[in-house]
């Protein structure tokens, strides 16, 4: 009777032995597999391509003198017409004219000497079209203004701007060719370290850039993005 409880004892001691040892292997193989899993290479992906303009924004600046306001106001609308009438033979007719408030300027004395003249306006017609060749165009033959006496403006803050609206269009072709490039990238590094490709561990877009191709040609464009996946390695 006295041996039965170390023989329960023993029974007992085993039991957790051979369930420690079973843990263990468990926990192992467990172990194994999670490493396994953790074998993964990161690469980038990168699409690229050019696309052309579809909008285009000039703004036409002139300048005129007067020393009263009325005759300011009518030196402005004979300006005006002039530009408005040069876009119209220029084939720019039809494009969205925008005609900004004048900026008035009253011209000080200096030295004694009075001002040429009294009051200055400074005025914009912005012209937004999707006729690129044509603008351009006009833009080559805006020189023309200064024969029918309209006096040009040249100023940093208008400057001829060229944009590209279709990105939403391209983005979905662009990130497929883009992945498409990191799994290359991926089954290359895969081959020489003699694994294979899994799947998708995890994946980033990058940002998409949208640039001018180069400083004489803004009206081509330079669409770019990389995206950063993740692939697992498999034996």
């Amino acid at each position: 009777m006295e041996n039965k409880p170390l023989a329960s004892s023993a029974v007992t001691g085993l039991l957790l032995a051979a369930g420690f040892i079973v843990g263990c292997f468990v926990l192992g193989n467990a172990l194994v597999a999670f490493k396994a899993m953790d074998r993964y290479v990161s690469v980038k992906g990168l699409a690229e391509r050019e696309v052309n303009a579809d909008l285009a924004v000039w703004p036409v600046s002139f300048s005129v003198g007067a020393d009263t306001l009325p005759d300011l106001d009518r030196a402005l609308a004979v300006s005006r017409a002039e530009v408005l009438k040069f876009l119209k033979e220029q084939g720019l007719g039809n494009a969205e004219i925008i005609n900004a408030a004048p900026r008035i300027d009253e011209n000080q004395y200096m030295s004694g000497q009075r001002p040429t003249s009294l009051y200055t306006a400074q005025a914009v017609l912005t012209v937004r079209t999707g006729d690129i060749a044509t603008v351009k165009k006009a833009m080559a033959s805006a020189g023309d203004l200064v024969s029918r006496g309209v006096l040009l403006v040249r100023n940093y803050e208008f400057q001829p701007t060229f944009s590209f609206t279709g990105l939403n269009d391209i983005k979905p072709d662009m990130i497929a060719e883009a992945t498409r490039n990191a799994r290359s990238a991926a089954r290359q590094f895969a081959e020489d370290s003699g694994s294979r490709v899994g799947g998708i561990r995890r994946a980033s877009q990058g940002y998409f850039s949208l640039d001018d191709r180069d400083q004489y040609t803004p009206e081509i464009k330079k669409v770019r993005v990389v995206t950063s996946v993740d692939y697992f390695l498999e034996d």
